[in-house]
């Protein structure tokens, strides 16, 4: 069975996994969302968003990110269920809008919907946001343009866990690079990664797992490499452990590179629109302890394909690199197979969706019994009875 097979981030379930399927979690979310007073519309956009990372393996951004990035920042007064989307300025091709510090998983696909649009007008579109917050993968957005015919890119800005080269303290969010092109393959070719070596969600995920965090992906401020995942989670909201930027701690590896790169995504994220970064984004008052709130910059750009060449030629030409790429040789000490993105997503939906969902750890399912109880009207209280 095709699907039973190994792809890259494929890993076996934790002891007390139970596997639940894709319709099962996403009406779930939306119900939550529906119960901090997010309207259905935006309920609906929320929870696809969330459950699209879960149907493409990426369990760092889907339903593990549910209760600490959204419901407990709505309690904690730092995050709106919902305010209006303002579009500030606007051109033909280029728009600065305002999420007005909504929850970005619906300001996101408002923005590149709008670029897309602006793009098949115009040949480009580029949509800028200030004050918004958290938007999910931002695979999501890129592949919205790849389904209008469009080559897309986003970016974030998120609070401070990247240490620059020859530091300790992390003055850079992890802010992904995102490019998504169209194939004429199942699958999008989508490039979606943050600019450190490793990213926080990950080790949140490593931390629910009970794993520890692989060596040269956090540093604290005495310069010393840390693996003990729940220290260095505790340790990063005090400021005292940062991230590696891609290619980890120094220069021996090019940690400068990714270095550049996310200061590139800060700027991008923070130049046009005037926005905080650092400190000032870092989502707690280091003095107080007090939560506060943290706006953040995004950036979204398609590209139409059309007015430069026939989609079809386009989509066939990428397809073929692809291909070859995949054909090239293999390394005789490896899987006997050559990946390229977008491929472990895809192979990852086709797995999960083979075997009826994914699975759902002890903590997340903990998780879910205490949304259960607190945001979930009696009505879908009797609806998720297994939590």
């Amino acid at each position: 069975d095709a699907s039973d097979a190994w792809y890259p981030g494929k890993t076996p379930p934790v002891e007390g996994c139970v596997r639940l399927p894709f319709d099962y979690m996403e009406d779930f979310m939306l119900a939550v969302f529906s119960g901090l007073g997010v309207p259905d519309a935006e309920a609906k956009i929320c929870a696809d968003v969330l459950i699209e990372a879960d149907k493409r393996g990426i369990d760092s951004h889907g339903i593990g990110r549910l209760k600490p990035i959204y419901c407990d920042r709505v309690d904690q007064g730092i995050l709106e269920p919902i305010a209006p989307i303002t579009v500030v300025k606007e051109t033909d091709a280029t728009a600065l809008v305002d999420g007005n510090m909504g929850i970005g998983l619906y300001v996101g696909p408002y923005c590149m919907n709008l670029a897309i649009e602006k793009a098949k007008k115009h040949g480009v579109g580029v949509v800028v946001a200030q004050r918004s917050t958290h938007y999910g993968i931002a695979g999501y957005y890129a592949t919205m343009a790849t389904e209008a015919g469009c080559v897309g890119f986003s970016t974030t800005n998120a609070r401070p866990s990247i240490a620059p080269t020859f530091g300790t303290e992390g003055m850079l969010g992890t802010n992904p690079l995102c490019f998504g092109i169209p194939t004429d393959e199942a699958f999008p070719f989508v490039i979606d990664c943050a600019t450190s070596v490793n990213q926080r969600g990950k080790l949140e995920r490593y931390g629910r797992e009970g794993k520890p965090t692989p060596a040269g992906c956090v540093v604290d401020v005495e310069g010393n490499e840390r693996t003990d995942t729940e220290g260095i989670l505790k340790d990063m909201v005090a400021g005292k452990a940062a991230l590696s930027p891609l290619g980890g701690v120094g220069e021996k590896l090019g940690g400068y590179k990714g270095f550049g790169w996310a200061t590139a995504v800060e700027l991008l994220c923070t130049a046009f629109q005037s926005g905080p970064f650092g400190e000032d984004i870092c989502g707690i008052d280091r003095s107080t302890g007090e939560k506060k709130a943290m706006p953040l910059g995004h950036v979204f750009v398609a590209i139409d394909i059309e007015p430069l060449t026939d989609v079809e030629t386009f989509r066939t030409n990428a397809g073929s690199l692809l291909r070859a790429i995949r054909a090239s040789k293999k390394d005789p000490n490896g899987p006997g197979r050559i990946w390229t993105a977008g491929e472990p997503e895809h192979d990852a939906r086709t797995d999960r969706t083979a075997h009826g969902g994914f699975w759902v750890p002890p903590a997340l399912q903990q998780n879910m019994v205490d949304l259960r109880a607190s945001k979930l009207s009696d009505a879908d209280r009797a609806r998720f009875t297994p939590f």
